[in-house]
Protein backbone atom coordinates (compact mmCIF):
# COMPACT_ATOMS: atom_id res chain seq x y z
CA UNK A 1 0.00 0.00 0.00
CA UNK A 2 2.52 2.44 1.25
CA UNK A 3 4.53 1.65 -1.89
CA UNK A 4 2.27 1.85 -4.12
CA UNK A 5 1.47 5.76 -3.13
CA UNK A 6 4.83 6.55 -3.54
CA UNK A 7 4.75 4.86 -7.21
CA UNK A 8 1.73 7.00 -7.94
CA UNK A 9 3.59 10.11 -6.21
CA UNK A 10 6.78 10.21 -8.25
CA UNK A 11 5.12 9.21 -11.53
CA UNK A 12 2.61 12.53 -10.85
CA UNK A 13 5.84 14.10 -10.11
CA UNK A 14 8.01 13.17 -13.27
CA UNK A 15 4.57 13.77 -15.96
CA UNK A 16 4.48 17.55 -14.34
CA UNK A 17 7.86 18.46 -14.79
CA UNK A 18 7.87 16.51 -18.33
CA UNK A 19 5.10 18.87 -19.49
CA UNK A 20 6.39 21.73 -18.15
CA UNK A 21 9.92 20.81 -20.14
CA UNK A 22 7.49 20.39 -23.01
CA UNK A 23 5.37 23.88 -22.19
CA UNK A 24 9.12 25.43 -21.88
CA UNK A 25 10.03 23.82 -25.69
CA UNK A 26 7.18 24.95 -26.64
CA UNK A 27 6.73 28.42 -25.84
CA UNK A 28 10.72 29.06 -26.47
CA UNK A 29 10.21 28.31 -30.36
CA UNK A 30 6.91 30.35 -30.70
CA UNK A 31 8.94 32.84 -29.36
CA UNK A 32 7.09 33.75 -26.39
CA UNK A 33 10.12 34.08 -23.56
CA UNK A 34 8.34 35.03 -20.89
CA UNK A 35 5.69 32.15 -20.48
CA UNK A 36 8.71 29.74 -21.53
CA UNK A 37 10.37 31.49 -18.40
CA UNK A 38 7.58 30.86 -16.64
CA UNK A 39 7.46 27.31 -17.60
CA UNK A 40 11.10 26.91 -16.97
CA UNK A 41 10.63 27.73 -13.51
CA UNK A 42 7.75 25.89 -13.05
CA UNK A 43 9.73 22.47 -14.27
CA UNK A 44 12.50 24.07 -11.23
CA UNK A 45 10.16 23.86 -8.51
CA UNK A 46 8.66 20.29 -9.66
CA UNK A 47 12.25 19.33 -9.93
CA UNK A 48 13.34 20.59 -6.46
CA UNK A 49 10.22 19.24 -5.18
CA UNK A 50 10.85 15.99 -6.37
CA UNK A 51 14.45 15.68 -5.20
CA UNK A 52 13.17 17.01 -1.54
CA UNK A 53 9.99 14.43 -1.47
CA UNK A 54 12.26 11.73 -2.42
CA UNK A 55 15.60 12.89 -0.09
CA UNK A 56 12.84 12.89 2.86
CA UNK A 57 11.49 9.44 2.21
CA UNK A 58 15.17 8.30 2.30
CA UNK A 59 16.15 10.40 4.55
CA UNK A 60 13.18 9.09 7.31
CA UNK A 61 14.18 5.19 6.21
CA UNK A 62 18.04 5.39 6.33
CA UNK A 63 17.30 7.28 10.05
CA UNK A 64 15.08 4.50 11.25
CA UNK A 65 17.87 1.56 10.15
CA UNK A 66 20.49 3.81 12.02
CA UNK A 67 18.18 3.83 15.34
CA UNK A 68 17.69 -0.45 14.86
CA UNK A 69 21.30 -0.72 14.11
CA UNK A 70 22.04 1.04 17.51
CA UNK A 71 19.20 -0.36 19.64
CA UNK A 72 17.04 3.04 19.33
CA UNK A 73 13.85 2.00 19.39
CA UNK A 74 12.15 5.35 20.87
CA UNK A 75 12.15 7.09 17.28
CA UNK A 76 8.82 7.88 16.05
CA UNK A 77 7.30 9.51 12.21
CA UNK A 78 4.06 11.86 12.87
CA UNK A 79 1.20 10.23 11.11
CA UNK A 80 -0.77 13.01 10.74
CA UNK A 81 0.69 14.32 7.25
CA UNK A 82 -0.92 16.20 4.25
CA UNK A 83 0.31 13.87 2.10
CA UNK A 84 -1.28 10.56 2.25
CA UNK A 85 1.89 8.69 0.92
CA UNK A 86 4.13 9.73 3.61
CA UNK A 87 1.69 9.31 6.33
CA UNK A 88 1.58 5.93 5.33
CA UNK A 89 4.97 5.69 5.18
CA UNK A 90 5.78 6.50 8.57
CA UNK A 91 2.58 4.58 9.99
CA UNK A 92 4.58 1.58 8.57
CA UNK A 93 7.97 2.21 9.88
CA UNK A 94 6.77 3.11 13.19
CA UNK A 95 4.76 -0.24 13.30
CA UNK A 96 7.86 -2.10 12.01
CA UNK A 97 9.96 -0.51 14.55
CA UNK A 98 7.38 -1.62 17.71
CA UNK A 99 7.72 -5.14 15.79
CA UNK A 100 11.69 -5.22 15.92
CA UNK A 101 11.59 -3.51 19.45
CA UNK A 102 9.57 -6.39 20.41
CA UNK A 103 11.61 -9.02 19.36
CA UNK A 104 14.54 -7.64 20.24
CA UNK A 105 13.13 -7.11 24.25
CA UNK A 106 12.27 -10.94 24.32
CA UNK A 107 15.80 -12.03 22.76
CA UNK A 108 16.99 -9.89 25.71
CA UNK A 109 14.91 -11.34 27.98
CA UNK A 110 15.70 -15.32 26.07
CA UNK A 111 19.81 -14.24 26.47
CA UNK A 112 19.68 -13.08 30.50
CA UNK A 113 17.40 -16.47 31.13
CA UNK A 114 19.91 -18.45 29.06
CA UNK A 115 22.52 -16.63 31.04
CA UNK A 116 21.06 -17.01 34.48
CA UNK A 117 21.10 -20.77 34.15
CA UNK A 118 24.54 -20.72 32.53
CA UNK A 119 25.46 -19.33 36.16
CA UNK A 120 23.72 -21.58 38.30
CA UNK A 121 24.65 -24.78 36.51
CA UNK A 122 26.82 -26.83 39.03
CA UNK A 123 29.37 -27.15 36.41
CA UNK A 124 31.81 -24.59 35.16
CA UNK A 125 31.97 -23.13 32.04
CA UNK A 126 33.91 -21.02 30.26
CA UNK A 127 35.64 -19.80 26.72
CA UNK A 128 38.56 -18.47 25.47
CA UNK A 129 39.54 -17.29 22.16
CA UNK A 130 42.72 -17.91 19.83
CA UNK A 131 44.79 -15.35 22.06
CA UNK A 132 43.88 -16.73 25.49
CA UNK A 133 41.37 -14.48 26.67
CA UNK A 134 38.64 -15.64 28.86
CA UNK A 135 35.14 -13.97 27.21
CA UNK A 136 32.86 -16.09 29.82
CA UNK A 137 33.63 -17.82 33.14
CA UNK A 138 29.91 -18.65 35.28
CA UNK A 139 30.48 -18.56 38.78
CA UNK A 140 30.82 -22.28 38.84
CA UNK A 141 34.36 -21.95 37.53
CA UNK A 142 35.56 -19.10 39.18
CA UNK A 143 34.56 -21.11 42.90
CA UNK A 144 36.11 -24.18 41.48
CA UNK A 145 39.32 -22.26 40.66
CA UNK A 146 39.08 -20.14 43.69
CA UNK A 147 40.02 -17.21 41.41
CA UNK A 148 38.13 -14.34 40.41
CA UNK A 149 37.72 -12.36 37.72
CA UNK A 150 38.59 -14.69 34.67
CA UNK A 151 39.86 -12.59 32.20
CA UNK A 152 42.94 -14.45 30.88
CA UNK A 153 44.08 -18.36 31.04
CA UNK A 154 47.36 -16.98 32.44
CA UNK A 155 45.79 -15.93 35.51
CA UNK A 156 45.56 -19.68 36.31
CA UNK A 157 48.88 -19.93 36.85
CA UNK A 158 48.47 -17.95 40.06
CA UNK A 159 46.19 -21.09 40.42
CA UNK A 160 48.27 -23.83 39.88
CA UNK A 161 51.02 -23.76 37.36
CA UNK A 162 49.86 -27.38 36.33
CA UNK A 163 46.21 -26.22 35.38
CA UNK A 164 47.84 -22.92 33.46
CA UNK A 165 49.95 -25.57 31.17
CA UNK A 166 46.84 -27.94 30.72
CA UNK A 167 44.61 -25.02 29.41
CA UNK A 168 47.65 -23.60 27.23
CA UNK A 169 47.71 -26.94 25.02
CA UNK A 170 43.97 -27.03 25.32
CA UNK A 171 42.38 -28.56 21.76
CA UNK A 172 38.73 -28.92 20.82
CA UNK A 173 37.67 -32.43 21.87
CA UNK A 174 39.86 -33.51 24.38
CA UNK A 175 39.37 -34.72 27.83
CA UNK A 176 41.56 -34.02 30.67
CA UNK A 177 41.57 -34.52 34.32
CA UNK A 178 43.87 -32.50 36.95
CA UNK A 179 43.72 -32.36 40.75
CA UNK A 180 43.53 -29.26 42.53
CA UNK A 181 44.66 -28.91 46.14
CA UNK A 182 44.85 -26.60 49.07
CA UNK A 183 44.76 -26.33 52.67
CA UNK A 184 41.26 -27.05 53.14
CA UNK A 185 40.06 -29.50 50.20
CA UNK A 186 40.80 -31.70 47.42
CA UNK A 187 39.27 -31.10 44.15
CA UNK A 188 39.39 -34.00 40.87
CA UNK A 189 38.41 -31.68 38.11
CA UNK A 190 37.41 -33.41 34.52
CA UNK A 191 37.63 -30.79 31.63
CA UNK A 192 36.15 -31.29 28.11
CA UNK A 193 36.50 -29.16 25.69
CA UNK A 194 34.79 -28.49 21.96
CA UNK A 195 35.04 -26.17 19.39
CA UNK A 196 32.05 -23.61 18.75
CA UNK A 197 31.84 -20.12 16.30
CA UNK A 198 30.48 -16.85 17.71
CA UNK A 199 30.50 -13.89 15.20
CA UNK A 200 32.55 -15.78 12.95
CA UNK A 201 35.67 -16.01 15.37
CA UNK A 202 36.83 -19.80 16.46
CA UNK A 203 35.80 -19.74 20.23
CA UNK A 204 37.16 -22.89 22.36
CA UNK A 205 34.09 -23.86 25.04
CA UNK A 206 35.34 -25.66 28.61
CA UNK A 207 33.41 -27.41 30.63
CA UNK A 208 34.77 -27.76 33.97
CA UNK A 209 33.25 -30.82 36.77
CA UNK A 210 34.38 -31.99 40.14
CA UNK A 211 34.14 -35.63 40.02
CA UNK A 212 35.86 -36.12 43.52
CA UNK A 213 32.25 -36.67 45.06
CA UNK A 214 31.51 -39.21 42.43
CA UNK A 215 34.86 -40.60 42.45
CA UNK A 216 34.45 -41.28 46.34
CA UNK A 217 31.06 -42.94 45.74
CA UNK A 218 32.48 -45.30 43.07
CA UNK A 219 35.42 -46.35 44.95
CA UNK A 220 33.65 -46.92 47.82
CA UNK A 221 30.94 -48.22 45.57
CA UNK A 222 33.78 -50.91 44.34
CA UNK A 223 34.89 -51.62 47.51
CA UNK A 224 31.46 -52.75 49.10
CA UNK A 225 31.00 -55.19 45.62
CA UNK A 226 34.67 -56.33 46.01
CA UNK A 227 34.26 -56.96 49.57
CA UNK A 228 30.66 -59.30 48.95
CA UNK A 229 33.02 -61.25 46.44
CA UNK A 230 35.62 -61.82 48.81
CA UNK A 231 33.32 -62.96 51.47
CA UNK A 232 31.65 -65.14 48.91
CA UNK A 233 34.50 -66.82 47.83
CA UNK A 234 36.21 -67.25 51.12
CA UNK A 235 33.22 -68.83 52.97
CA UNK A 236 32.62 -71.02 50.04
CA UNK A 237 36.12 -72.34 50.41
CA UNK A 238 35.94 -72.14 54.60
CA UNK A 239 32.39 -73.46 55.34
CA UNK A 240 33.28 -77.55 53.93
CA UNK A 241 36.77 -77.59 56.21
CA UNK A 242 34.77 -76.06 58.86
CA UNK A 243 32.11 -79.00 58.81
CA UNK A 244 34.90 -81.66 57.55
CA UNK A 245 36.86 -80.80 61.03
CA UNK A 246 34.45 -81.13 63.07
CA UNK A 247 32.51 -84.38 61.79
CA UNK A 248 36.48 -85.88 62.18
CA UNK A 249 36.98 -84.19 65.63
CA UNK A 250 33.98 -86.30 66.71
CA UNK A 251 35.62 -89.29 65.72
CA UNK A 252 38.49 -88.47 68.22
CA UNK A 253 36.29 -86.93 71.11
CA UNK A 254 33.06 -87.37 72.79
CA UNK A 255 31.44 -85.13 75.32
CA UNK A 256 33.55 -88.30 78.05
CA UNK A 257 36.71 -87.06 76.66
CA UNK A 258 39.12 -88.52 74.13
CA UNK A 259 38.23 -91.58 73.10
CA UNK A 260 40.70 -94.40 73.39
CA UNK A 261 42.61 -96.77 70.84
CA UNK A 262 40.11 -99.94 71.31
CA UNK A 263 37.52 -97.67 70.32
CA UNK A 264 39.10 -97.08 66.60
CA UNK A 265 38.14 -99.34 63.60
CA UNK A 266 39.20 -98.76 59.94
CA UNK A 267 35.82 -97.28 59.17
CA UNK A 268 37.34 -94.04 61.03
CA UNK A 269 40.21 -94.37 59.65
CA UNK A 270 39.43 -94.08 56.29
CA UNK A 271 36.82 -91.47 56.78
CA UNK A 272 39.82 -89.39 58.62
CA UNK A 273 41.60 -89.79 55.34
CA UNK A 274 38.89 -88.57 53.16
CA UNK A 275 38.33 -85.53 54.87
CA UNK A 276 41.72 -84.27 55.16
CA UNK A 277 41.59 -84.98 51.19
CA UNK A 278 38.84 -82.33 51.27
CA UNK A 279 40.12 -80.28 53.17
CA UNK A 280 43.71 -80.00 51.85
CA UNK A 281 41.54 -79.57 47.56
CA UNK A 282 39.81 -76.41 49.80
CA UNK A 283 42.79 -75.19 51.10
CA UNK A 284 44.67 -75.32 47.59
CA UNK A 285 41.75 -73.64 46.00
CA UNK A 286 42.17 -70.83 48.82
CA UNK A 287 45.84 -70.44 48.36
CA UNK A 288 44.80 -70.27 44.48
CA UNK A 289 42.34 -67.47 45.19
CA UNK A 290 44.98 -65.90 47.12
CA UNK A 291 47.81 -66.40 44.40
CA UNK A 292 45.08 -64.79 41.69
CA UNK A 293 44.55 -61.43 43.91
CA UNK A 294 48.08 -61.10 44.17
CA UNK A 295 48.51 -61.49 40.69
CA UNK A 296 45.97 -59.04 40.14
CA UNK A 297 47.82 -56.49 42.69
CA UNK A 298 51.47 -57.16 41.05
CA UNK A 299 50.38 -56.29 37.80
CA UNK A 300 53.97 -55.59 35.92
CA UNK A 301 54.51 -51.67 33.90
CA UNK A 302 53.38 -52.56 29.85
CA UNK A 303 57.04 -52.36 28.09
CA UNK A 304 55.41 -50.82 25.11
CA UNK A 305 55.85 -51.06 21.61
CA UNK A 306 54.66 -50.70 18.08
CA UNK A 307 52.72 -53.39 17.39
CA UNK A 308 51.29 -54.12 13.39
CA UNK A 309 46.67 -55.03 14.74
CA UNK A 310 46.80 -57.42 11.82
CA UNK A 311 49.36 -59.35 13.16
CA UNK A 312 48.71 -59.35 16.79
CA UNK A 313 45.10 -60.46 15.68
CA UNK A 314 46.04 -63.42 13.09
CA UNK A 315 48.32 -64.69 16.07
CA UNK A 316 44.70 -64.36 18.47
CA UNK A 317 42.96 -66.23 15.86
CA UNK A 318 45.32 -69.15 15.35
CA UNK A 319 45.31 -69.72 19.42
CA UNK A 320 41.95 -69.94 19.37
CA UNK A 321 41.57 -72.71 17.06
CA UNK A 322 42.50 -74.58 19.87
CA UNK A 323 39.21 -73.70 21.83
CA UNK A 324 36.63 -73.75 18.35
CA UNK A 325 35.67 -77.26 18.43
CA UNK A 326 35.91 -78.41 15.16
CA UNK A 327 35.33 -74.87 13.62
CA UNK A 328 31.81 -75.26 14.71
CA UNK A 329 32.06 -71.34 15.57
CA UNK A 330 33.05 -68.70 12.93
CA UNK A 331 36.18 -66.73 13.86
CA UNK A 332 37.08 -63.74 11.79
CA UNK A 333 39.64 -60.78 12.24
CA UNK A 334 39.72 -57.43 10.85
CA UNK A 335 42.38 -54.34 10.69
CA UNK A 336 41.09 -51.33 9.07
CA UNK A 337 43.40 -50.29 8.04
CA UNK A 338 45.57 -53.02 7.04
CA UNK A 339 48.83 -51.05 8.21
CA UNK A 340 47.63 -50.12 11.51
CA UNK A 341 50.01 -50.24 14.13
CA UNK A 342 49.18 -50.43 18.05
CA UNK A 343 51.84 -48.59 20.53
CA UNK A 344 50.67 -51.90 23.49
CA UNK A 345 52.51 -54.43 25.57
CA UNK A 346 52.03 -56.45 23.27
CA UNK A 347 51.60 -59.93 25.89
CA UNK A 348 49.35 -58.34 27.59
CA UNK A 349 46.73 -56.86 25.24
CA UNK A 350 47.18 -60.84 23.67
CA UNK A 351 46.21 -61.94 27.34
CA UNK A 352 43.57 -59.85 27.23
CA UNK A 353 42.01 -60.47 23.56
CA UNK A 354 42.73 -64.03 24.29
CA UNK A 355 40.21 -63.64 27.02
CA UNK A 356 37.48 -61.93 25.94
CA UNK A 357 37.63 -64.56 22.77
CA UNK A 358 37.54 -67.66 25.06
CA UNK A 359 34.78 -66.37 26.89
CA UNK A 360 32.86 -65.78 23.56
CA UNK A 361 33.31 -68.85 22.32
CA UNK A 362 31.95 -70.63 25.39
CA UNK A 363 28.83 -68.55 25.34
CA UNK A 364 28.16 -69.87 21.61
CA UNK A 365 28.80 -73.44 22.24
CA UNK A 366 25.75 -75.24 21.57
CA UNK A 367 24.27 -72.70 19.35
CA UNK A 368 23.51 -72.49 15.59
CA UNK A 369 25.61 -69.95 13.14
CA UNK A 370 27.64 -68.39 16.45
CA UNK A 371 30.25 -66.06 15.41
CA UNK A 372 33.06 -64.09 17.05
CA UNK A 373 34.76 -61.16 15.07
CA UNK A 374 37.69 -58.91 16.32
CA UNK A 375 38.02 -55.77 14.85
CA UNK A 376 41.02 -53.35 14.64
CA UNK A 377 40.57 -49.99 13.63
CA UNK A 378 40.21 -45.74 14.04
CA UNK A 379 37.18 -43.99 15.15
CA UNK A 380 36.44 -40.46 13.56
CA UNK A 381 38.72 -38.95 15.68
CA UNK A 382 41.83 -41.23 14.88
CA UNK A 383 41.56 -42.93 18.11
CA UNK A 384 42.57 -46.78 17.97
CA UNK A 385 40.48 -49.13 19.48
CA UNK A 386 39.97 -53.18 19.11
CA UNK A 387 36.87 -54.53 19.56
CA UNK A 388 35.49 -58.53 20.30
CA UNK A 389 32.04 -59.10 19.30
CA UNK A 390 29.81 -61.85 19.06
CA UNK A 391 26.14 -63.16 18.65
CA UNK A 392 25.89 -65.07 21.42
CA UNK A 393 22.78 -64.70 24.31
CA UNK A 394 24.66 -61.58 25.93
CA UNK A 395 24.98 -60.82 28.90
CA UNK A 396 22.03 -59.78 31.43
CA UNK A 397 21.50 -56.28 32.65
CA UNK A 398 21.74 -56.70 35.73
CA UNK A 399 25.27 -58.27 35.82
CA UNK A 400 26.81 -56.01 33.34
CA UNK A 401 28.16 -53.33 35.41
CA UNK A 402 29.31 -56.58 37.71
CA UNK A 403 31.15 -58.63 35.19
CA UNK A 404 34.66 -55.92 35.72
CA UNK A 405 34.32 -56.72 39.94
CA UNK A 406 37.65 -58.74 40.94
CA UNK A 407 36.67 -62.25 41.42
CA UNK A 408 32.85 -62.18 40.16
CA UNK A 409 32.15 -64.75 37.90
CA UNK A 410 28.72 -67.07 36.63
CA UNK A 411 30.60 -69.91 35.52
CA UNK A 412 31.64 -73.02 37.56
CA UNK A 413 34.85 -72.84 37.19
CA UNK A 414 37.40 -69.93 37.28
CA UNK A 415 38.51 -67.15 39.98
CA UNK A 416 36.52 -64.07 38.04
CA UNK A 417 39.94 -62.22 37.54
CA UNK A 418 39.84 -61.72 34.00
CA UNK A 419 37.84 -59.48 32.68
CA UNK A 420 39.00 -57.37 36.37
CA UNK A 421 42.27 -57.90 34.83
CA UNK A 422 41.67 -57.05 31.08
CA UNK A 423 40.15 -53.90 32.75
CA UNK A 424 43.73 -52.66 34.73
CA UNK A 425 45.92 -53.52 31.67
CA UNK A 426 44.14 -51.35 29.99
CA UNK A 427 44.14 -48.20 33.04
CA UNK A 428 47.95 -48.99 32.69
CA UNK A 429 47.91 -48.61 29.08
CA UNK A 430 46.07 -45.34 29.06
CA UNK A 431 43.10 -46.72 28.05
CA UNK A 432 39.66 -48.27 28.51
CA UNK A 433 37.41 -51.09 28.31
CA UNK A 434 34.08 -51.38 27.82
CA UNK A 435 31.07 -53.46 26.77
CA UNK A 436 27.49 -53.42 24.95
CA UNK A 437 25.13 -56.20 24.61
CA UNK A 438 22.29 -55.87 23.16
CA UNK A 439 21.78 -57.85 19.78
CA UNK A 440 25.49 -59.28 19.90
CA UNK A 441 28.27 -58.34 22.71
CA UNK A 442 30.99 -56.07 21.98
CA UNK A 443 33.61 -55.31 23.95
CA UNK A 444 35.86 -52.34 23.21
CA UNK A 445 39.59 -51.94 23.68
CA UNK A 446 40.42 -48.52 23.27
CA UNK A 447 43.71 -46.58 23.07
CA UNK A 448 44.59 -42.74 23.42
Amino acid sequence: MVSRHIYLQLILRIIFISLAGLAVGYFFFREQYILAGLALLFMIVLTSFLIHYVNQTNRKIAYFFDAIKNEDFTLRFPEKLSVKSLEELNHSLNMLNEMIQEIHLKKQAQEQYYQEIIKQADIGILTINEKGHILFANRTIEKLFDYTPLNHIKQLSQVDQKLYELFEELKPFERKLVQLSNEREKKQLALKSTSITFENKELLLVVVQDIHKELDEKETDSWVKLIRVLTHEIMNTITPITSISESILKYYKTDRGLMSLEDFNEDHIQNTVKGLEVIKGQGGDLMEFVQSYRSFLSLPKPDKSLVNAKRLLEKVKILMNQENDHGQITFEVVSNPEDLELYIDEKQISQILINLSKNALQSLRGLENGKVKIVAGLTNQDKKYVQVIDNGPGIPPELIDEIFVPFFTTKDTGTGIGLSLSKQIMHLHGGNIQVSSNDRTVFTLSFD
